[in-house]
């Protein structure tokens, strides 16, 4: 970076100053890595924030990468925070800890912030660290609601950050062959994309009154832009994903990968025009409120997106999970010539029309590698998911648990009648129906929920002509932990 452009950048970062309201300094402090290119023989520094989970894989993985060294850590459960200090001290390596990102974007001497917390945090923790001069990932779902993953996108742009979503399956070599070869039409016109989330979720347990919150963490932390609401459930950490508040259910959950590789394949850079789902947390009562079960319509033009999720098993008593055309947690694209199954994230599988397997991509992929290696370049279109792709993906499954939290139940008689008219959605309700009889589930006792259906201008993100549906598109934040207007 020559001079003229690093006063630019500076002038850039001291006029942002107004806007930085998260943290306790007056204004960001661009990183290293904001700063310059780093050459290949410098080490990136990383700090990761939540790995009671998913975040494990963000410091091994991370780790692992040649000259990238895990700098500091932040969870605001102190008791995760203290055991893998421990285990990086164990290992020799110098790190610091943190339970408030606040303290960690202003004291810590990182230049990258790897992303694992729980979903409602994501979008403010990218924006914070953007805002503060660093390189982010952040995971899936990029957002909780579709306004804040808007602005991710914004403030990357506006700050110049590298910033990866994590949807691995788009750093594959197997899906990044496979996708422009179903595009270039090799098996003709694309008729619709299904994207499938059969995985097993067992009830979290139905518990009586507030629940007490483990004496190591910092509720007021750990909760950030949500509500202040008692505990309502047996298990804090990991059972957040089936409560709104603070997660998206499987939809937005594991599903949004098949989401991300179904939009993929379609081509298609905005919100669909019109959306309906339809589903219930069926076959158990618990403390959860997402649903277990559920089918989405994406209304895209010439081919719609499909997805199914189902978390009961295959059938009553089993611990099999169904599958559709060989795929549990996949994709399926049907086209004129034939049909091409992605069963996992780094293979597809091409059938003629007869059915008969004609060719295989296959080839996974380091999707941390691909960041760093964006952060030396700082070319973000080095990036194989950057924030757009992680927001409108994000975005699908917010729009679609809009138009399922907006319904009402109703007889089978009902639910079919009212979809008639669409033959994708009354095929994938017939299977739901059949699926939800296998578990014993009577859907006159425990009605399904119709969701609304919903029409969508995608340029502007905006709902046509429902204001309950607008207001959804973001929540009331709690201060300080408030996702701005302006970036």
């Amino acid at each position: 970076m020559n001079r003229r452009t690093f006063l630019k950048q500076s002038i850039l970062w001291t006029a942002s100053a107004a806007v930085w309201s998260g943290c306790k300094t007056a204004a960001p402090r661009p990183a290293v890595s904001a700063r310059r290119v780093l050459g290949a023989n410098e080490a990136i520094r990383v700090a990761v924030v939540g790995f009671g989970g998913r975040g494990q894989d963000h410091i091994n993985s991370f780790r692992a990468l040649p000259n990238v060294r895990i700098a500091a850590l932040c969870d605001a459960d102190r008791s995760i925070l203290d055991r893998e200090l421990r285990r990086c001290r164990d290992k020799g390596e110098q790190v610091e800890g943190f339970t408030d990102i606040r303290e960690l974007l202003e004291r810590a001497q990182v230049d990258v912030v790897s992303i694992a917390t729980p979903n409602h945090w994501h979008s403010l923790a990218a924006i914070w660290a953007v805002q503060h001069g660093k390189d982010v990932y952040v995971e899936k779902p990029i957002s909780h609601n579709v306004f804040e993953g808007r602005k991710v996108f914004e403030a990357a742009r506006k700050y110049g950050a590298i910033v990866q979503t994590g949807t691995q399956c788009r750093s594959s070599a197997g899906l990044r062959e496979a996708v422009p070869w179903i595009q270039a039409g090799n098996l003709g016109r694309i008729i619709r994309v299904r994207g499938l989330c059969y995985k097993r979720r067992a009830s979290i347990g139905k518990t009586v009154g507030d629940q007490p919150i483990p004496e190591s963490v910092d509720y007021n932390l750990w909760l950030g832009p949500a509500p202040m609401k008692p505990l309502r459930r047996a298990r804090l950490h990991y059972d957040w994903h089936w409560v709104w508040d603070t997660g998206n259910g499987d939809l937005g959950n594991q599903g949004v990968h098949q989401v991300d590789i179904a939009r993929w394949v379609l081509g298609v850079k905005t919100l669909s025009p019109a959306v309906l789902s339809i589903g219930g947390r069926l076959g158990y009562e618990d403390d959860g409120e997402t649903p277990n079960t559920q089918i989405v319509f994406h209304d895209y033009k010439p081919a719609p997106l499909l997805f199914e999720v189902r978390g009961l098993p295959q059938k009553a008593d089993s611990k099999e999970m169904d599958s559709y055309r060989g795929a549990s947690i996949g994709v399926v694209v049907d086209c004129e010539g034939g049909s091409v199954v992605i069963p996992s994230y780094s293979r597809a599988i091409v059938y003629d029309k007869a059915g008969k397997e004609i060719r295989r991509f296959d080839g996974g992929g380091n999707h941390y590698e691909n960041f760093i290696q964006a952060v030396r370049s700082r070319r973000g279109a080095d990036l194989h998911s950057d924030a757009l792709e992680g927001h409108l993906s994000a975005a699908l499954c917010h729009t679609a648990n809009i138009s399922y939290r907006l319904g009402h139940t109703g007889t089978p008689e009902a639910i079919r009648d009212a979809v008639k008219q669409k033959p994708e959605v009354a095929e994938m309700l017939g299977r739901m129906e059949e699926h939800l009889a296998a578990n014993n589930v009577n859907l006159r006792q425990t009605p399904a929920t119709l969701g609304l259906a919903l029409r969508m201008d995608p340029r502007k993100e905006k709902f046509l002509g429902n204001r309950l549906a607008n207001e959804m598109l973001t929540r009331p934040y709690r201060a300080p932990f408030v996702v701005p207007e302006r970036v």
